[in-house]
């Protein structure tokens, strides 16, 4: 059951859930409503209860006074410009945890990006202290000049070997950064777009994670190492053994300050005639 609801003192029919509801299951009889053989059909996409100007919808059991407006609260294009162009990757950090309400925040937002066919099965593997990340590390390093000394890199990763080394002769971290956090993002390999969803919802929390002053960094390097040369790290971490690892990521509170976009050359772009 859906719970799809209409407030007749609210609703102005003008048919906006009707229009724009992916599924095509919205039908108008004085009022909108949907057939009960039809609400096994629905994506839960929220598109009626969002688009409703009134507040007149409520469907699997959301109030609407419990959403946020969005007239006239937007950011301004600029300031998106702005964020967008300034992001950078951040590889110096302060040696000190974000707050927990931070973090609960910052996936909170993260877990509303979108997916294939409204799937939202993105699955979020954080460690959220630096001591356990440090503790991740070490293992991790331990892992690999095992895997090294035994030379069982795999043909064209060899180049671990280098990190290896410089984080055995002169402490230096390239795989995590020095980051305290690191967040594993995850899908089950059965749906639709499992890798697609884990960028989607990676890129959205790095986005928002520069709005509160968060460093962020994609790390590919880490990614392989957990998930392909030491992939009992998976087990570990606890990521369930059906999902795709989509990316990696490590953050915290930047250590260093940009005063300036870059400056790229423009979109590559073919208009088809």
């Amino acid at each position: 059951m859906i719970n799809f609801k209409i407030d007749q003192q609210k609703c102005i029919k003008c048919g906006s859930c009707v229009a724009d509801c992916p599924a095509r299951i919205i039908a108008m009889d004085g009022i909108p409503y949907i057939a009960p053989e039809k609400e096994v059909a629905c994506y839960r996409c929220q598109h009626c209860f969002s688009i409703c100007p009134t507040g007149a919808i409520s469907i699997l059991g959301l109030d609407p006074k419990n959403s946020q407006t969005l007239t006239g609260a937007l950011p301004e294009a600029d300031q998106m410009e702005l964020l967008i162009k300034g992001r950078r990757a951040v590889r110096q950090y302060k040696p000190e945890n974000l707050e927990p309400e931070l973090l609960q925040r910052l996936l909170n937002v993260a877990c509303y990006a979108p997916s294939g066919l409204n799937a939202r099965q993105v699955h979020f593997t954080l460690v959220d202290e630096r001591e356990k990340l440090a503790k991740l590390r070490d293992d991790v390093m331990t892992g690999l000049g095992k895997l090294i000394k035994g030379n069982g890199l795999p043909p064209g990763l060899e180049f671990f070997a280098d990190f290896y080394r410089a984080w055995e002769e002169h402490g230096v971290d390239i795989l995590f950064r020095g980051a305290p956090h690191f967040l594993v993002v995850s899908a089950p390999k059965g749906i639709v777009s499992p890798v697609e969803d884990c960028l989607i919802a990676l890129t959205t929390f790095e986005l928002f994670a520069q709005t509160l002053g968060v460093g962020t960094v994609w790390d590919g390097l880490a990614k392989l190492a957990i998930n392909d040369l030491l992939p009992e790290f998976r087990t570990r971490l606890g990521i369930p053994e059906d999902h795709v690892v989509g990316y990696a990521m490590a953050f915290g509170k930047p250590e260093v300050t940009y005063a300036r976009t870059a400056q790229h050359k423009p979109a590559a772009v073919h208009r088809v005639a």
